[in-house]
């Protein structure tokens, strides 16, 4: 499955086994995004999938490939693949440079610090495919069932909840949590919803989100449990706050 973080990219393709949700057949890829790939876990969780891993550092400086050298020693260069780019590209320019080296049909996005728990992948995995759904994109989120956020200060909880709201009020996804990024795409599908984003930075996931609900793509949710980072910052100022707005309302006029 696939995992996207911020400053690196990283995906993972996994092939389900007889207990899983997932088809026999398909894989699946995952692009862990984060600064500290050395929290990656490649055990417990994925014991029973057939999984490869792709790197894309966009020469972060904590690291990363270093750190990917040596999983590529534990685990062989035909599971841990590493494609360094010059420097930072923006988030989905990595989406599109991992997906050129995904061999699964499916992607999860995630954070690798542990902000998203690898914990509910099968979860995920066993949503996507639940009473013969097959839905296009299975989305956790924070904000329904017992999803939660744990670590934030009360700007940023007010920050996350109004920036859902507001978009939720106007655009009417139908999905509860649209600036999350945990998440498992079919891989057509996500590089069809790349194609059509526009946004950077904050509102990047939001109009993935919506684009995708747009397009007639059917999306499920599974709650998570969101952990603040526990490397490095994540701020939001009032620039992001502010192109994010301008987002939803250009979405609004366009979608």
């Amino acid at each position: 499955m696939g995992c996207c973080c911020q400053r690196t990219m990283s995906d993972a393709t996994y092939q389900s086994s007889p207990g899983c949700s997932i088809e026999p057949s398909p894989k699946s890829s995952r692009f862990p995004e984060a600064r500290h790939k050395q929290h990656v876990m490649l055990t417990g969780t994925h014991s029973n999938l057939d999984w490869e891993l792709i790197i894309i550092d966009d020469a972060s400086p904590d690291g990363t490939q270093e750190i990917a050298k040596q999983l590529i020693k534990a685990y062989s260069p035909e599971r841990i693949k590493l494609q360094p780019r010059a420097g930072k590209l923006g988030l989905g320019t990595a989406y599109v440079h991992g997906l050129q080296y995904v061999t699964g049909n499916f992607v999860i996005i995630m954070d690798a610090d542990f902000s998203h728990h690898p914990k509910f992948i099968p979860q995920m995995i066993k949503k996507q495919s639940e009473n013969g759904a097959d839905y296009d994109i299975v989305t956790g989120t924070r904000y329904a069932g017992d999803g939660g956020v744990y670590g934030w200060d009360l700007k940023r909880k007010f920050v996350s909840r109004g920036a859902n709201l507001f978009a939720d009020t106007l655009l009417r996804p139908g999905v509860s949590d649209l600036t999350g990024s945990f998440r498992l795409y079919k891989k057509a599908v996500l590089q069809e919803v790349i194609r059509k984003t526009e946004s950077k930075g904050y509102s990047f996931q939001m109009e993935m989100m919506v684009r995708a609900k747009a397009m007639g793509f059917k999306v499920a949710e599974v709650p998570i449990s969101f952990v603040d980072r526990l490397y490095g910052d994540s701020k939001i100022g009032s620039n992001e706050i502010t192109a994010y707005a301008k987002s939803v309302i250009s979405l609004w006029v366009k979608v």
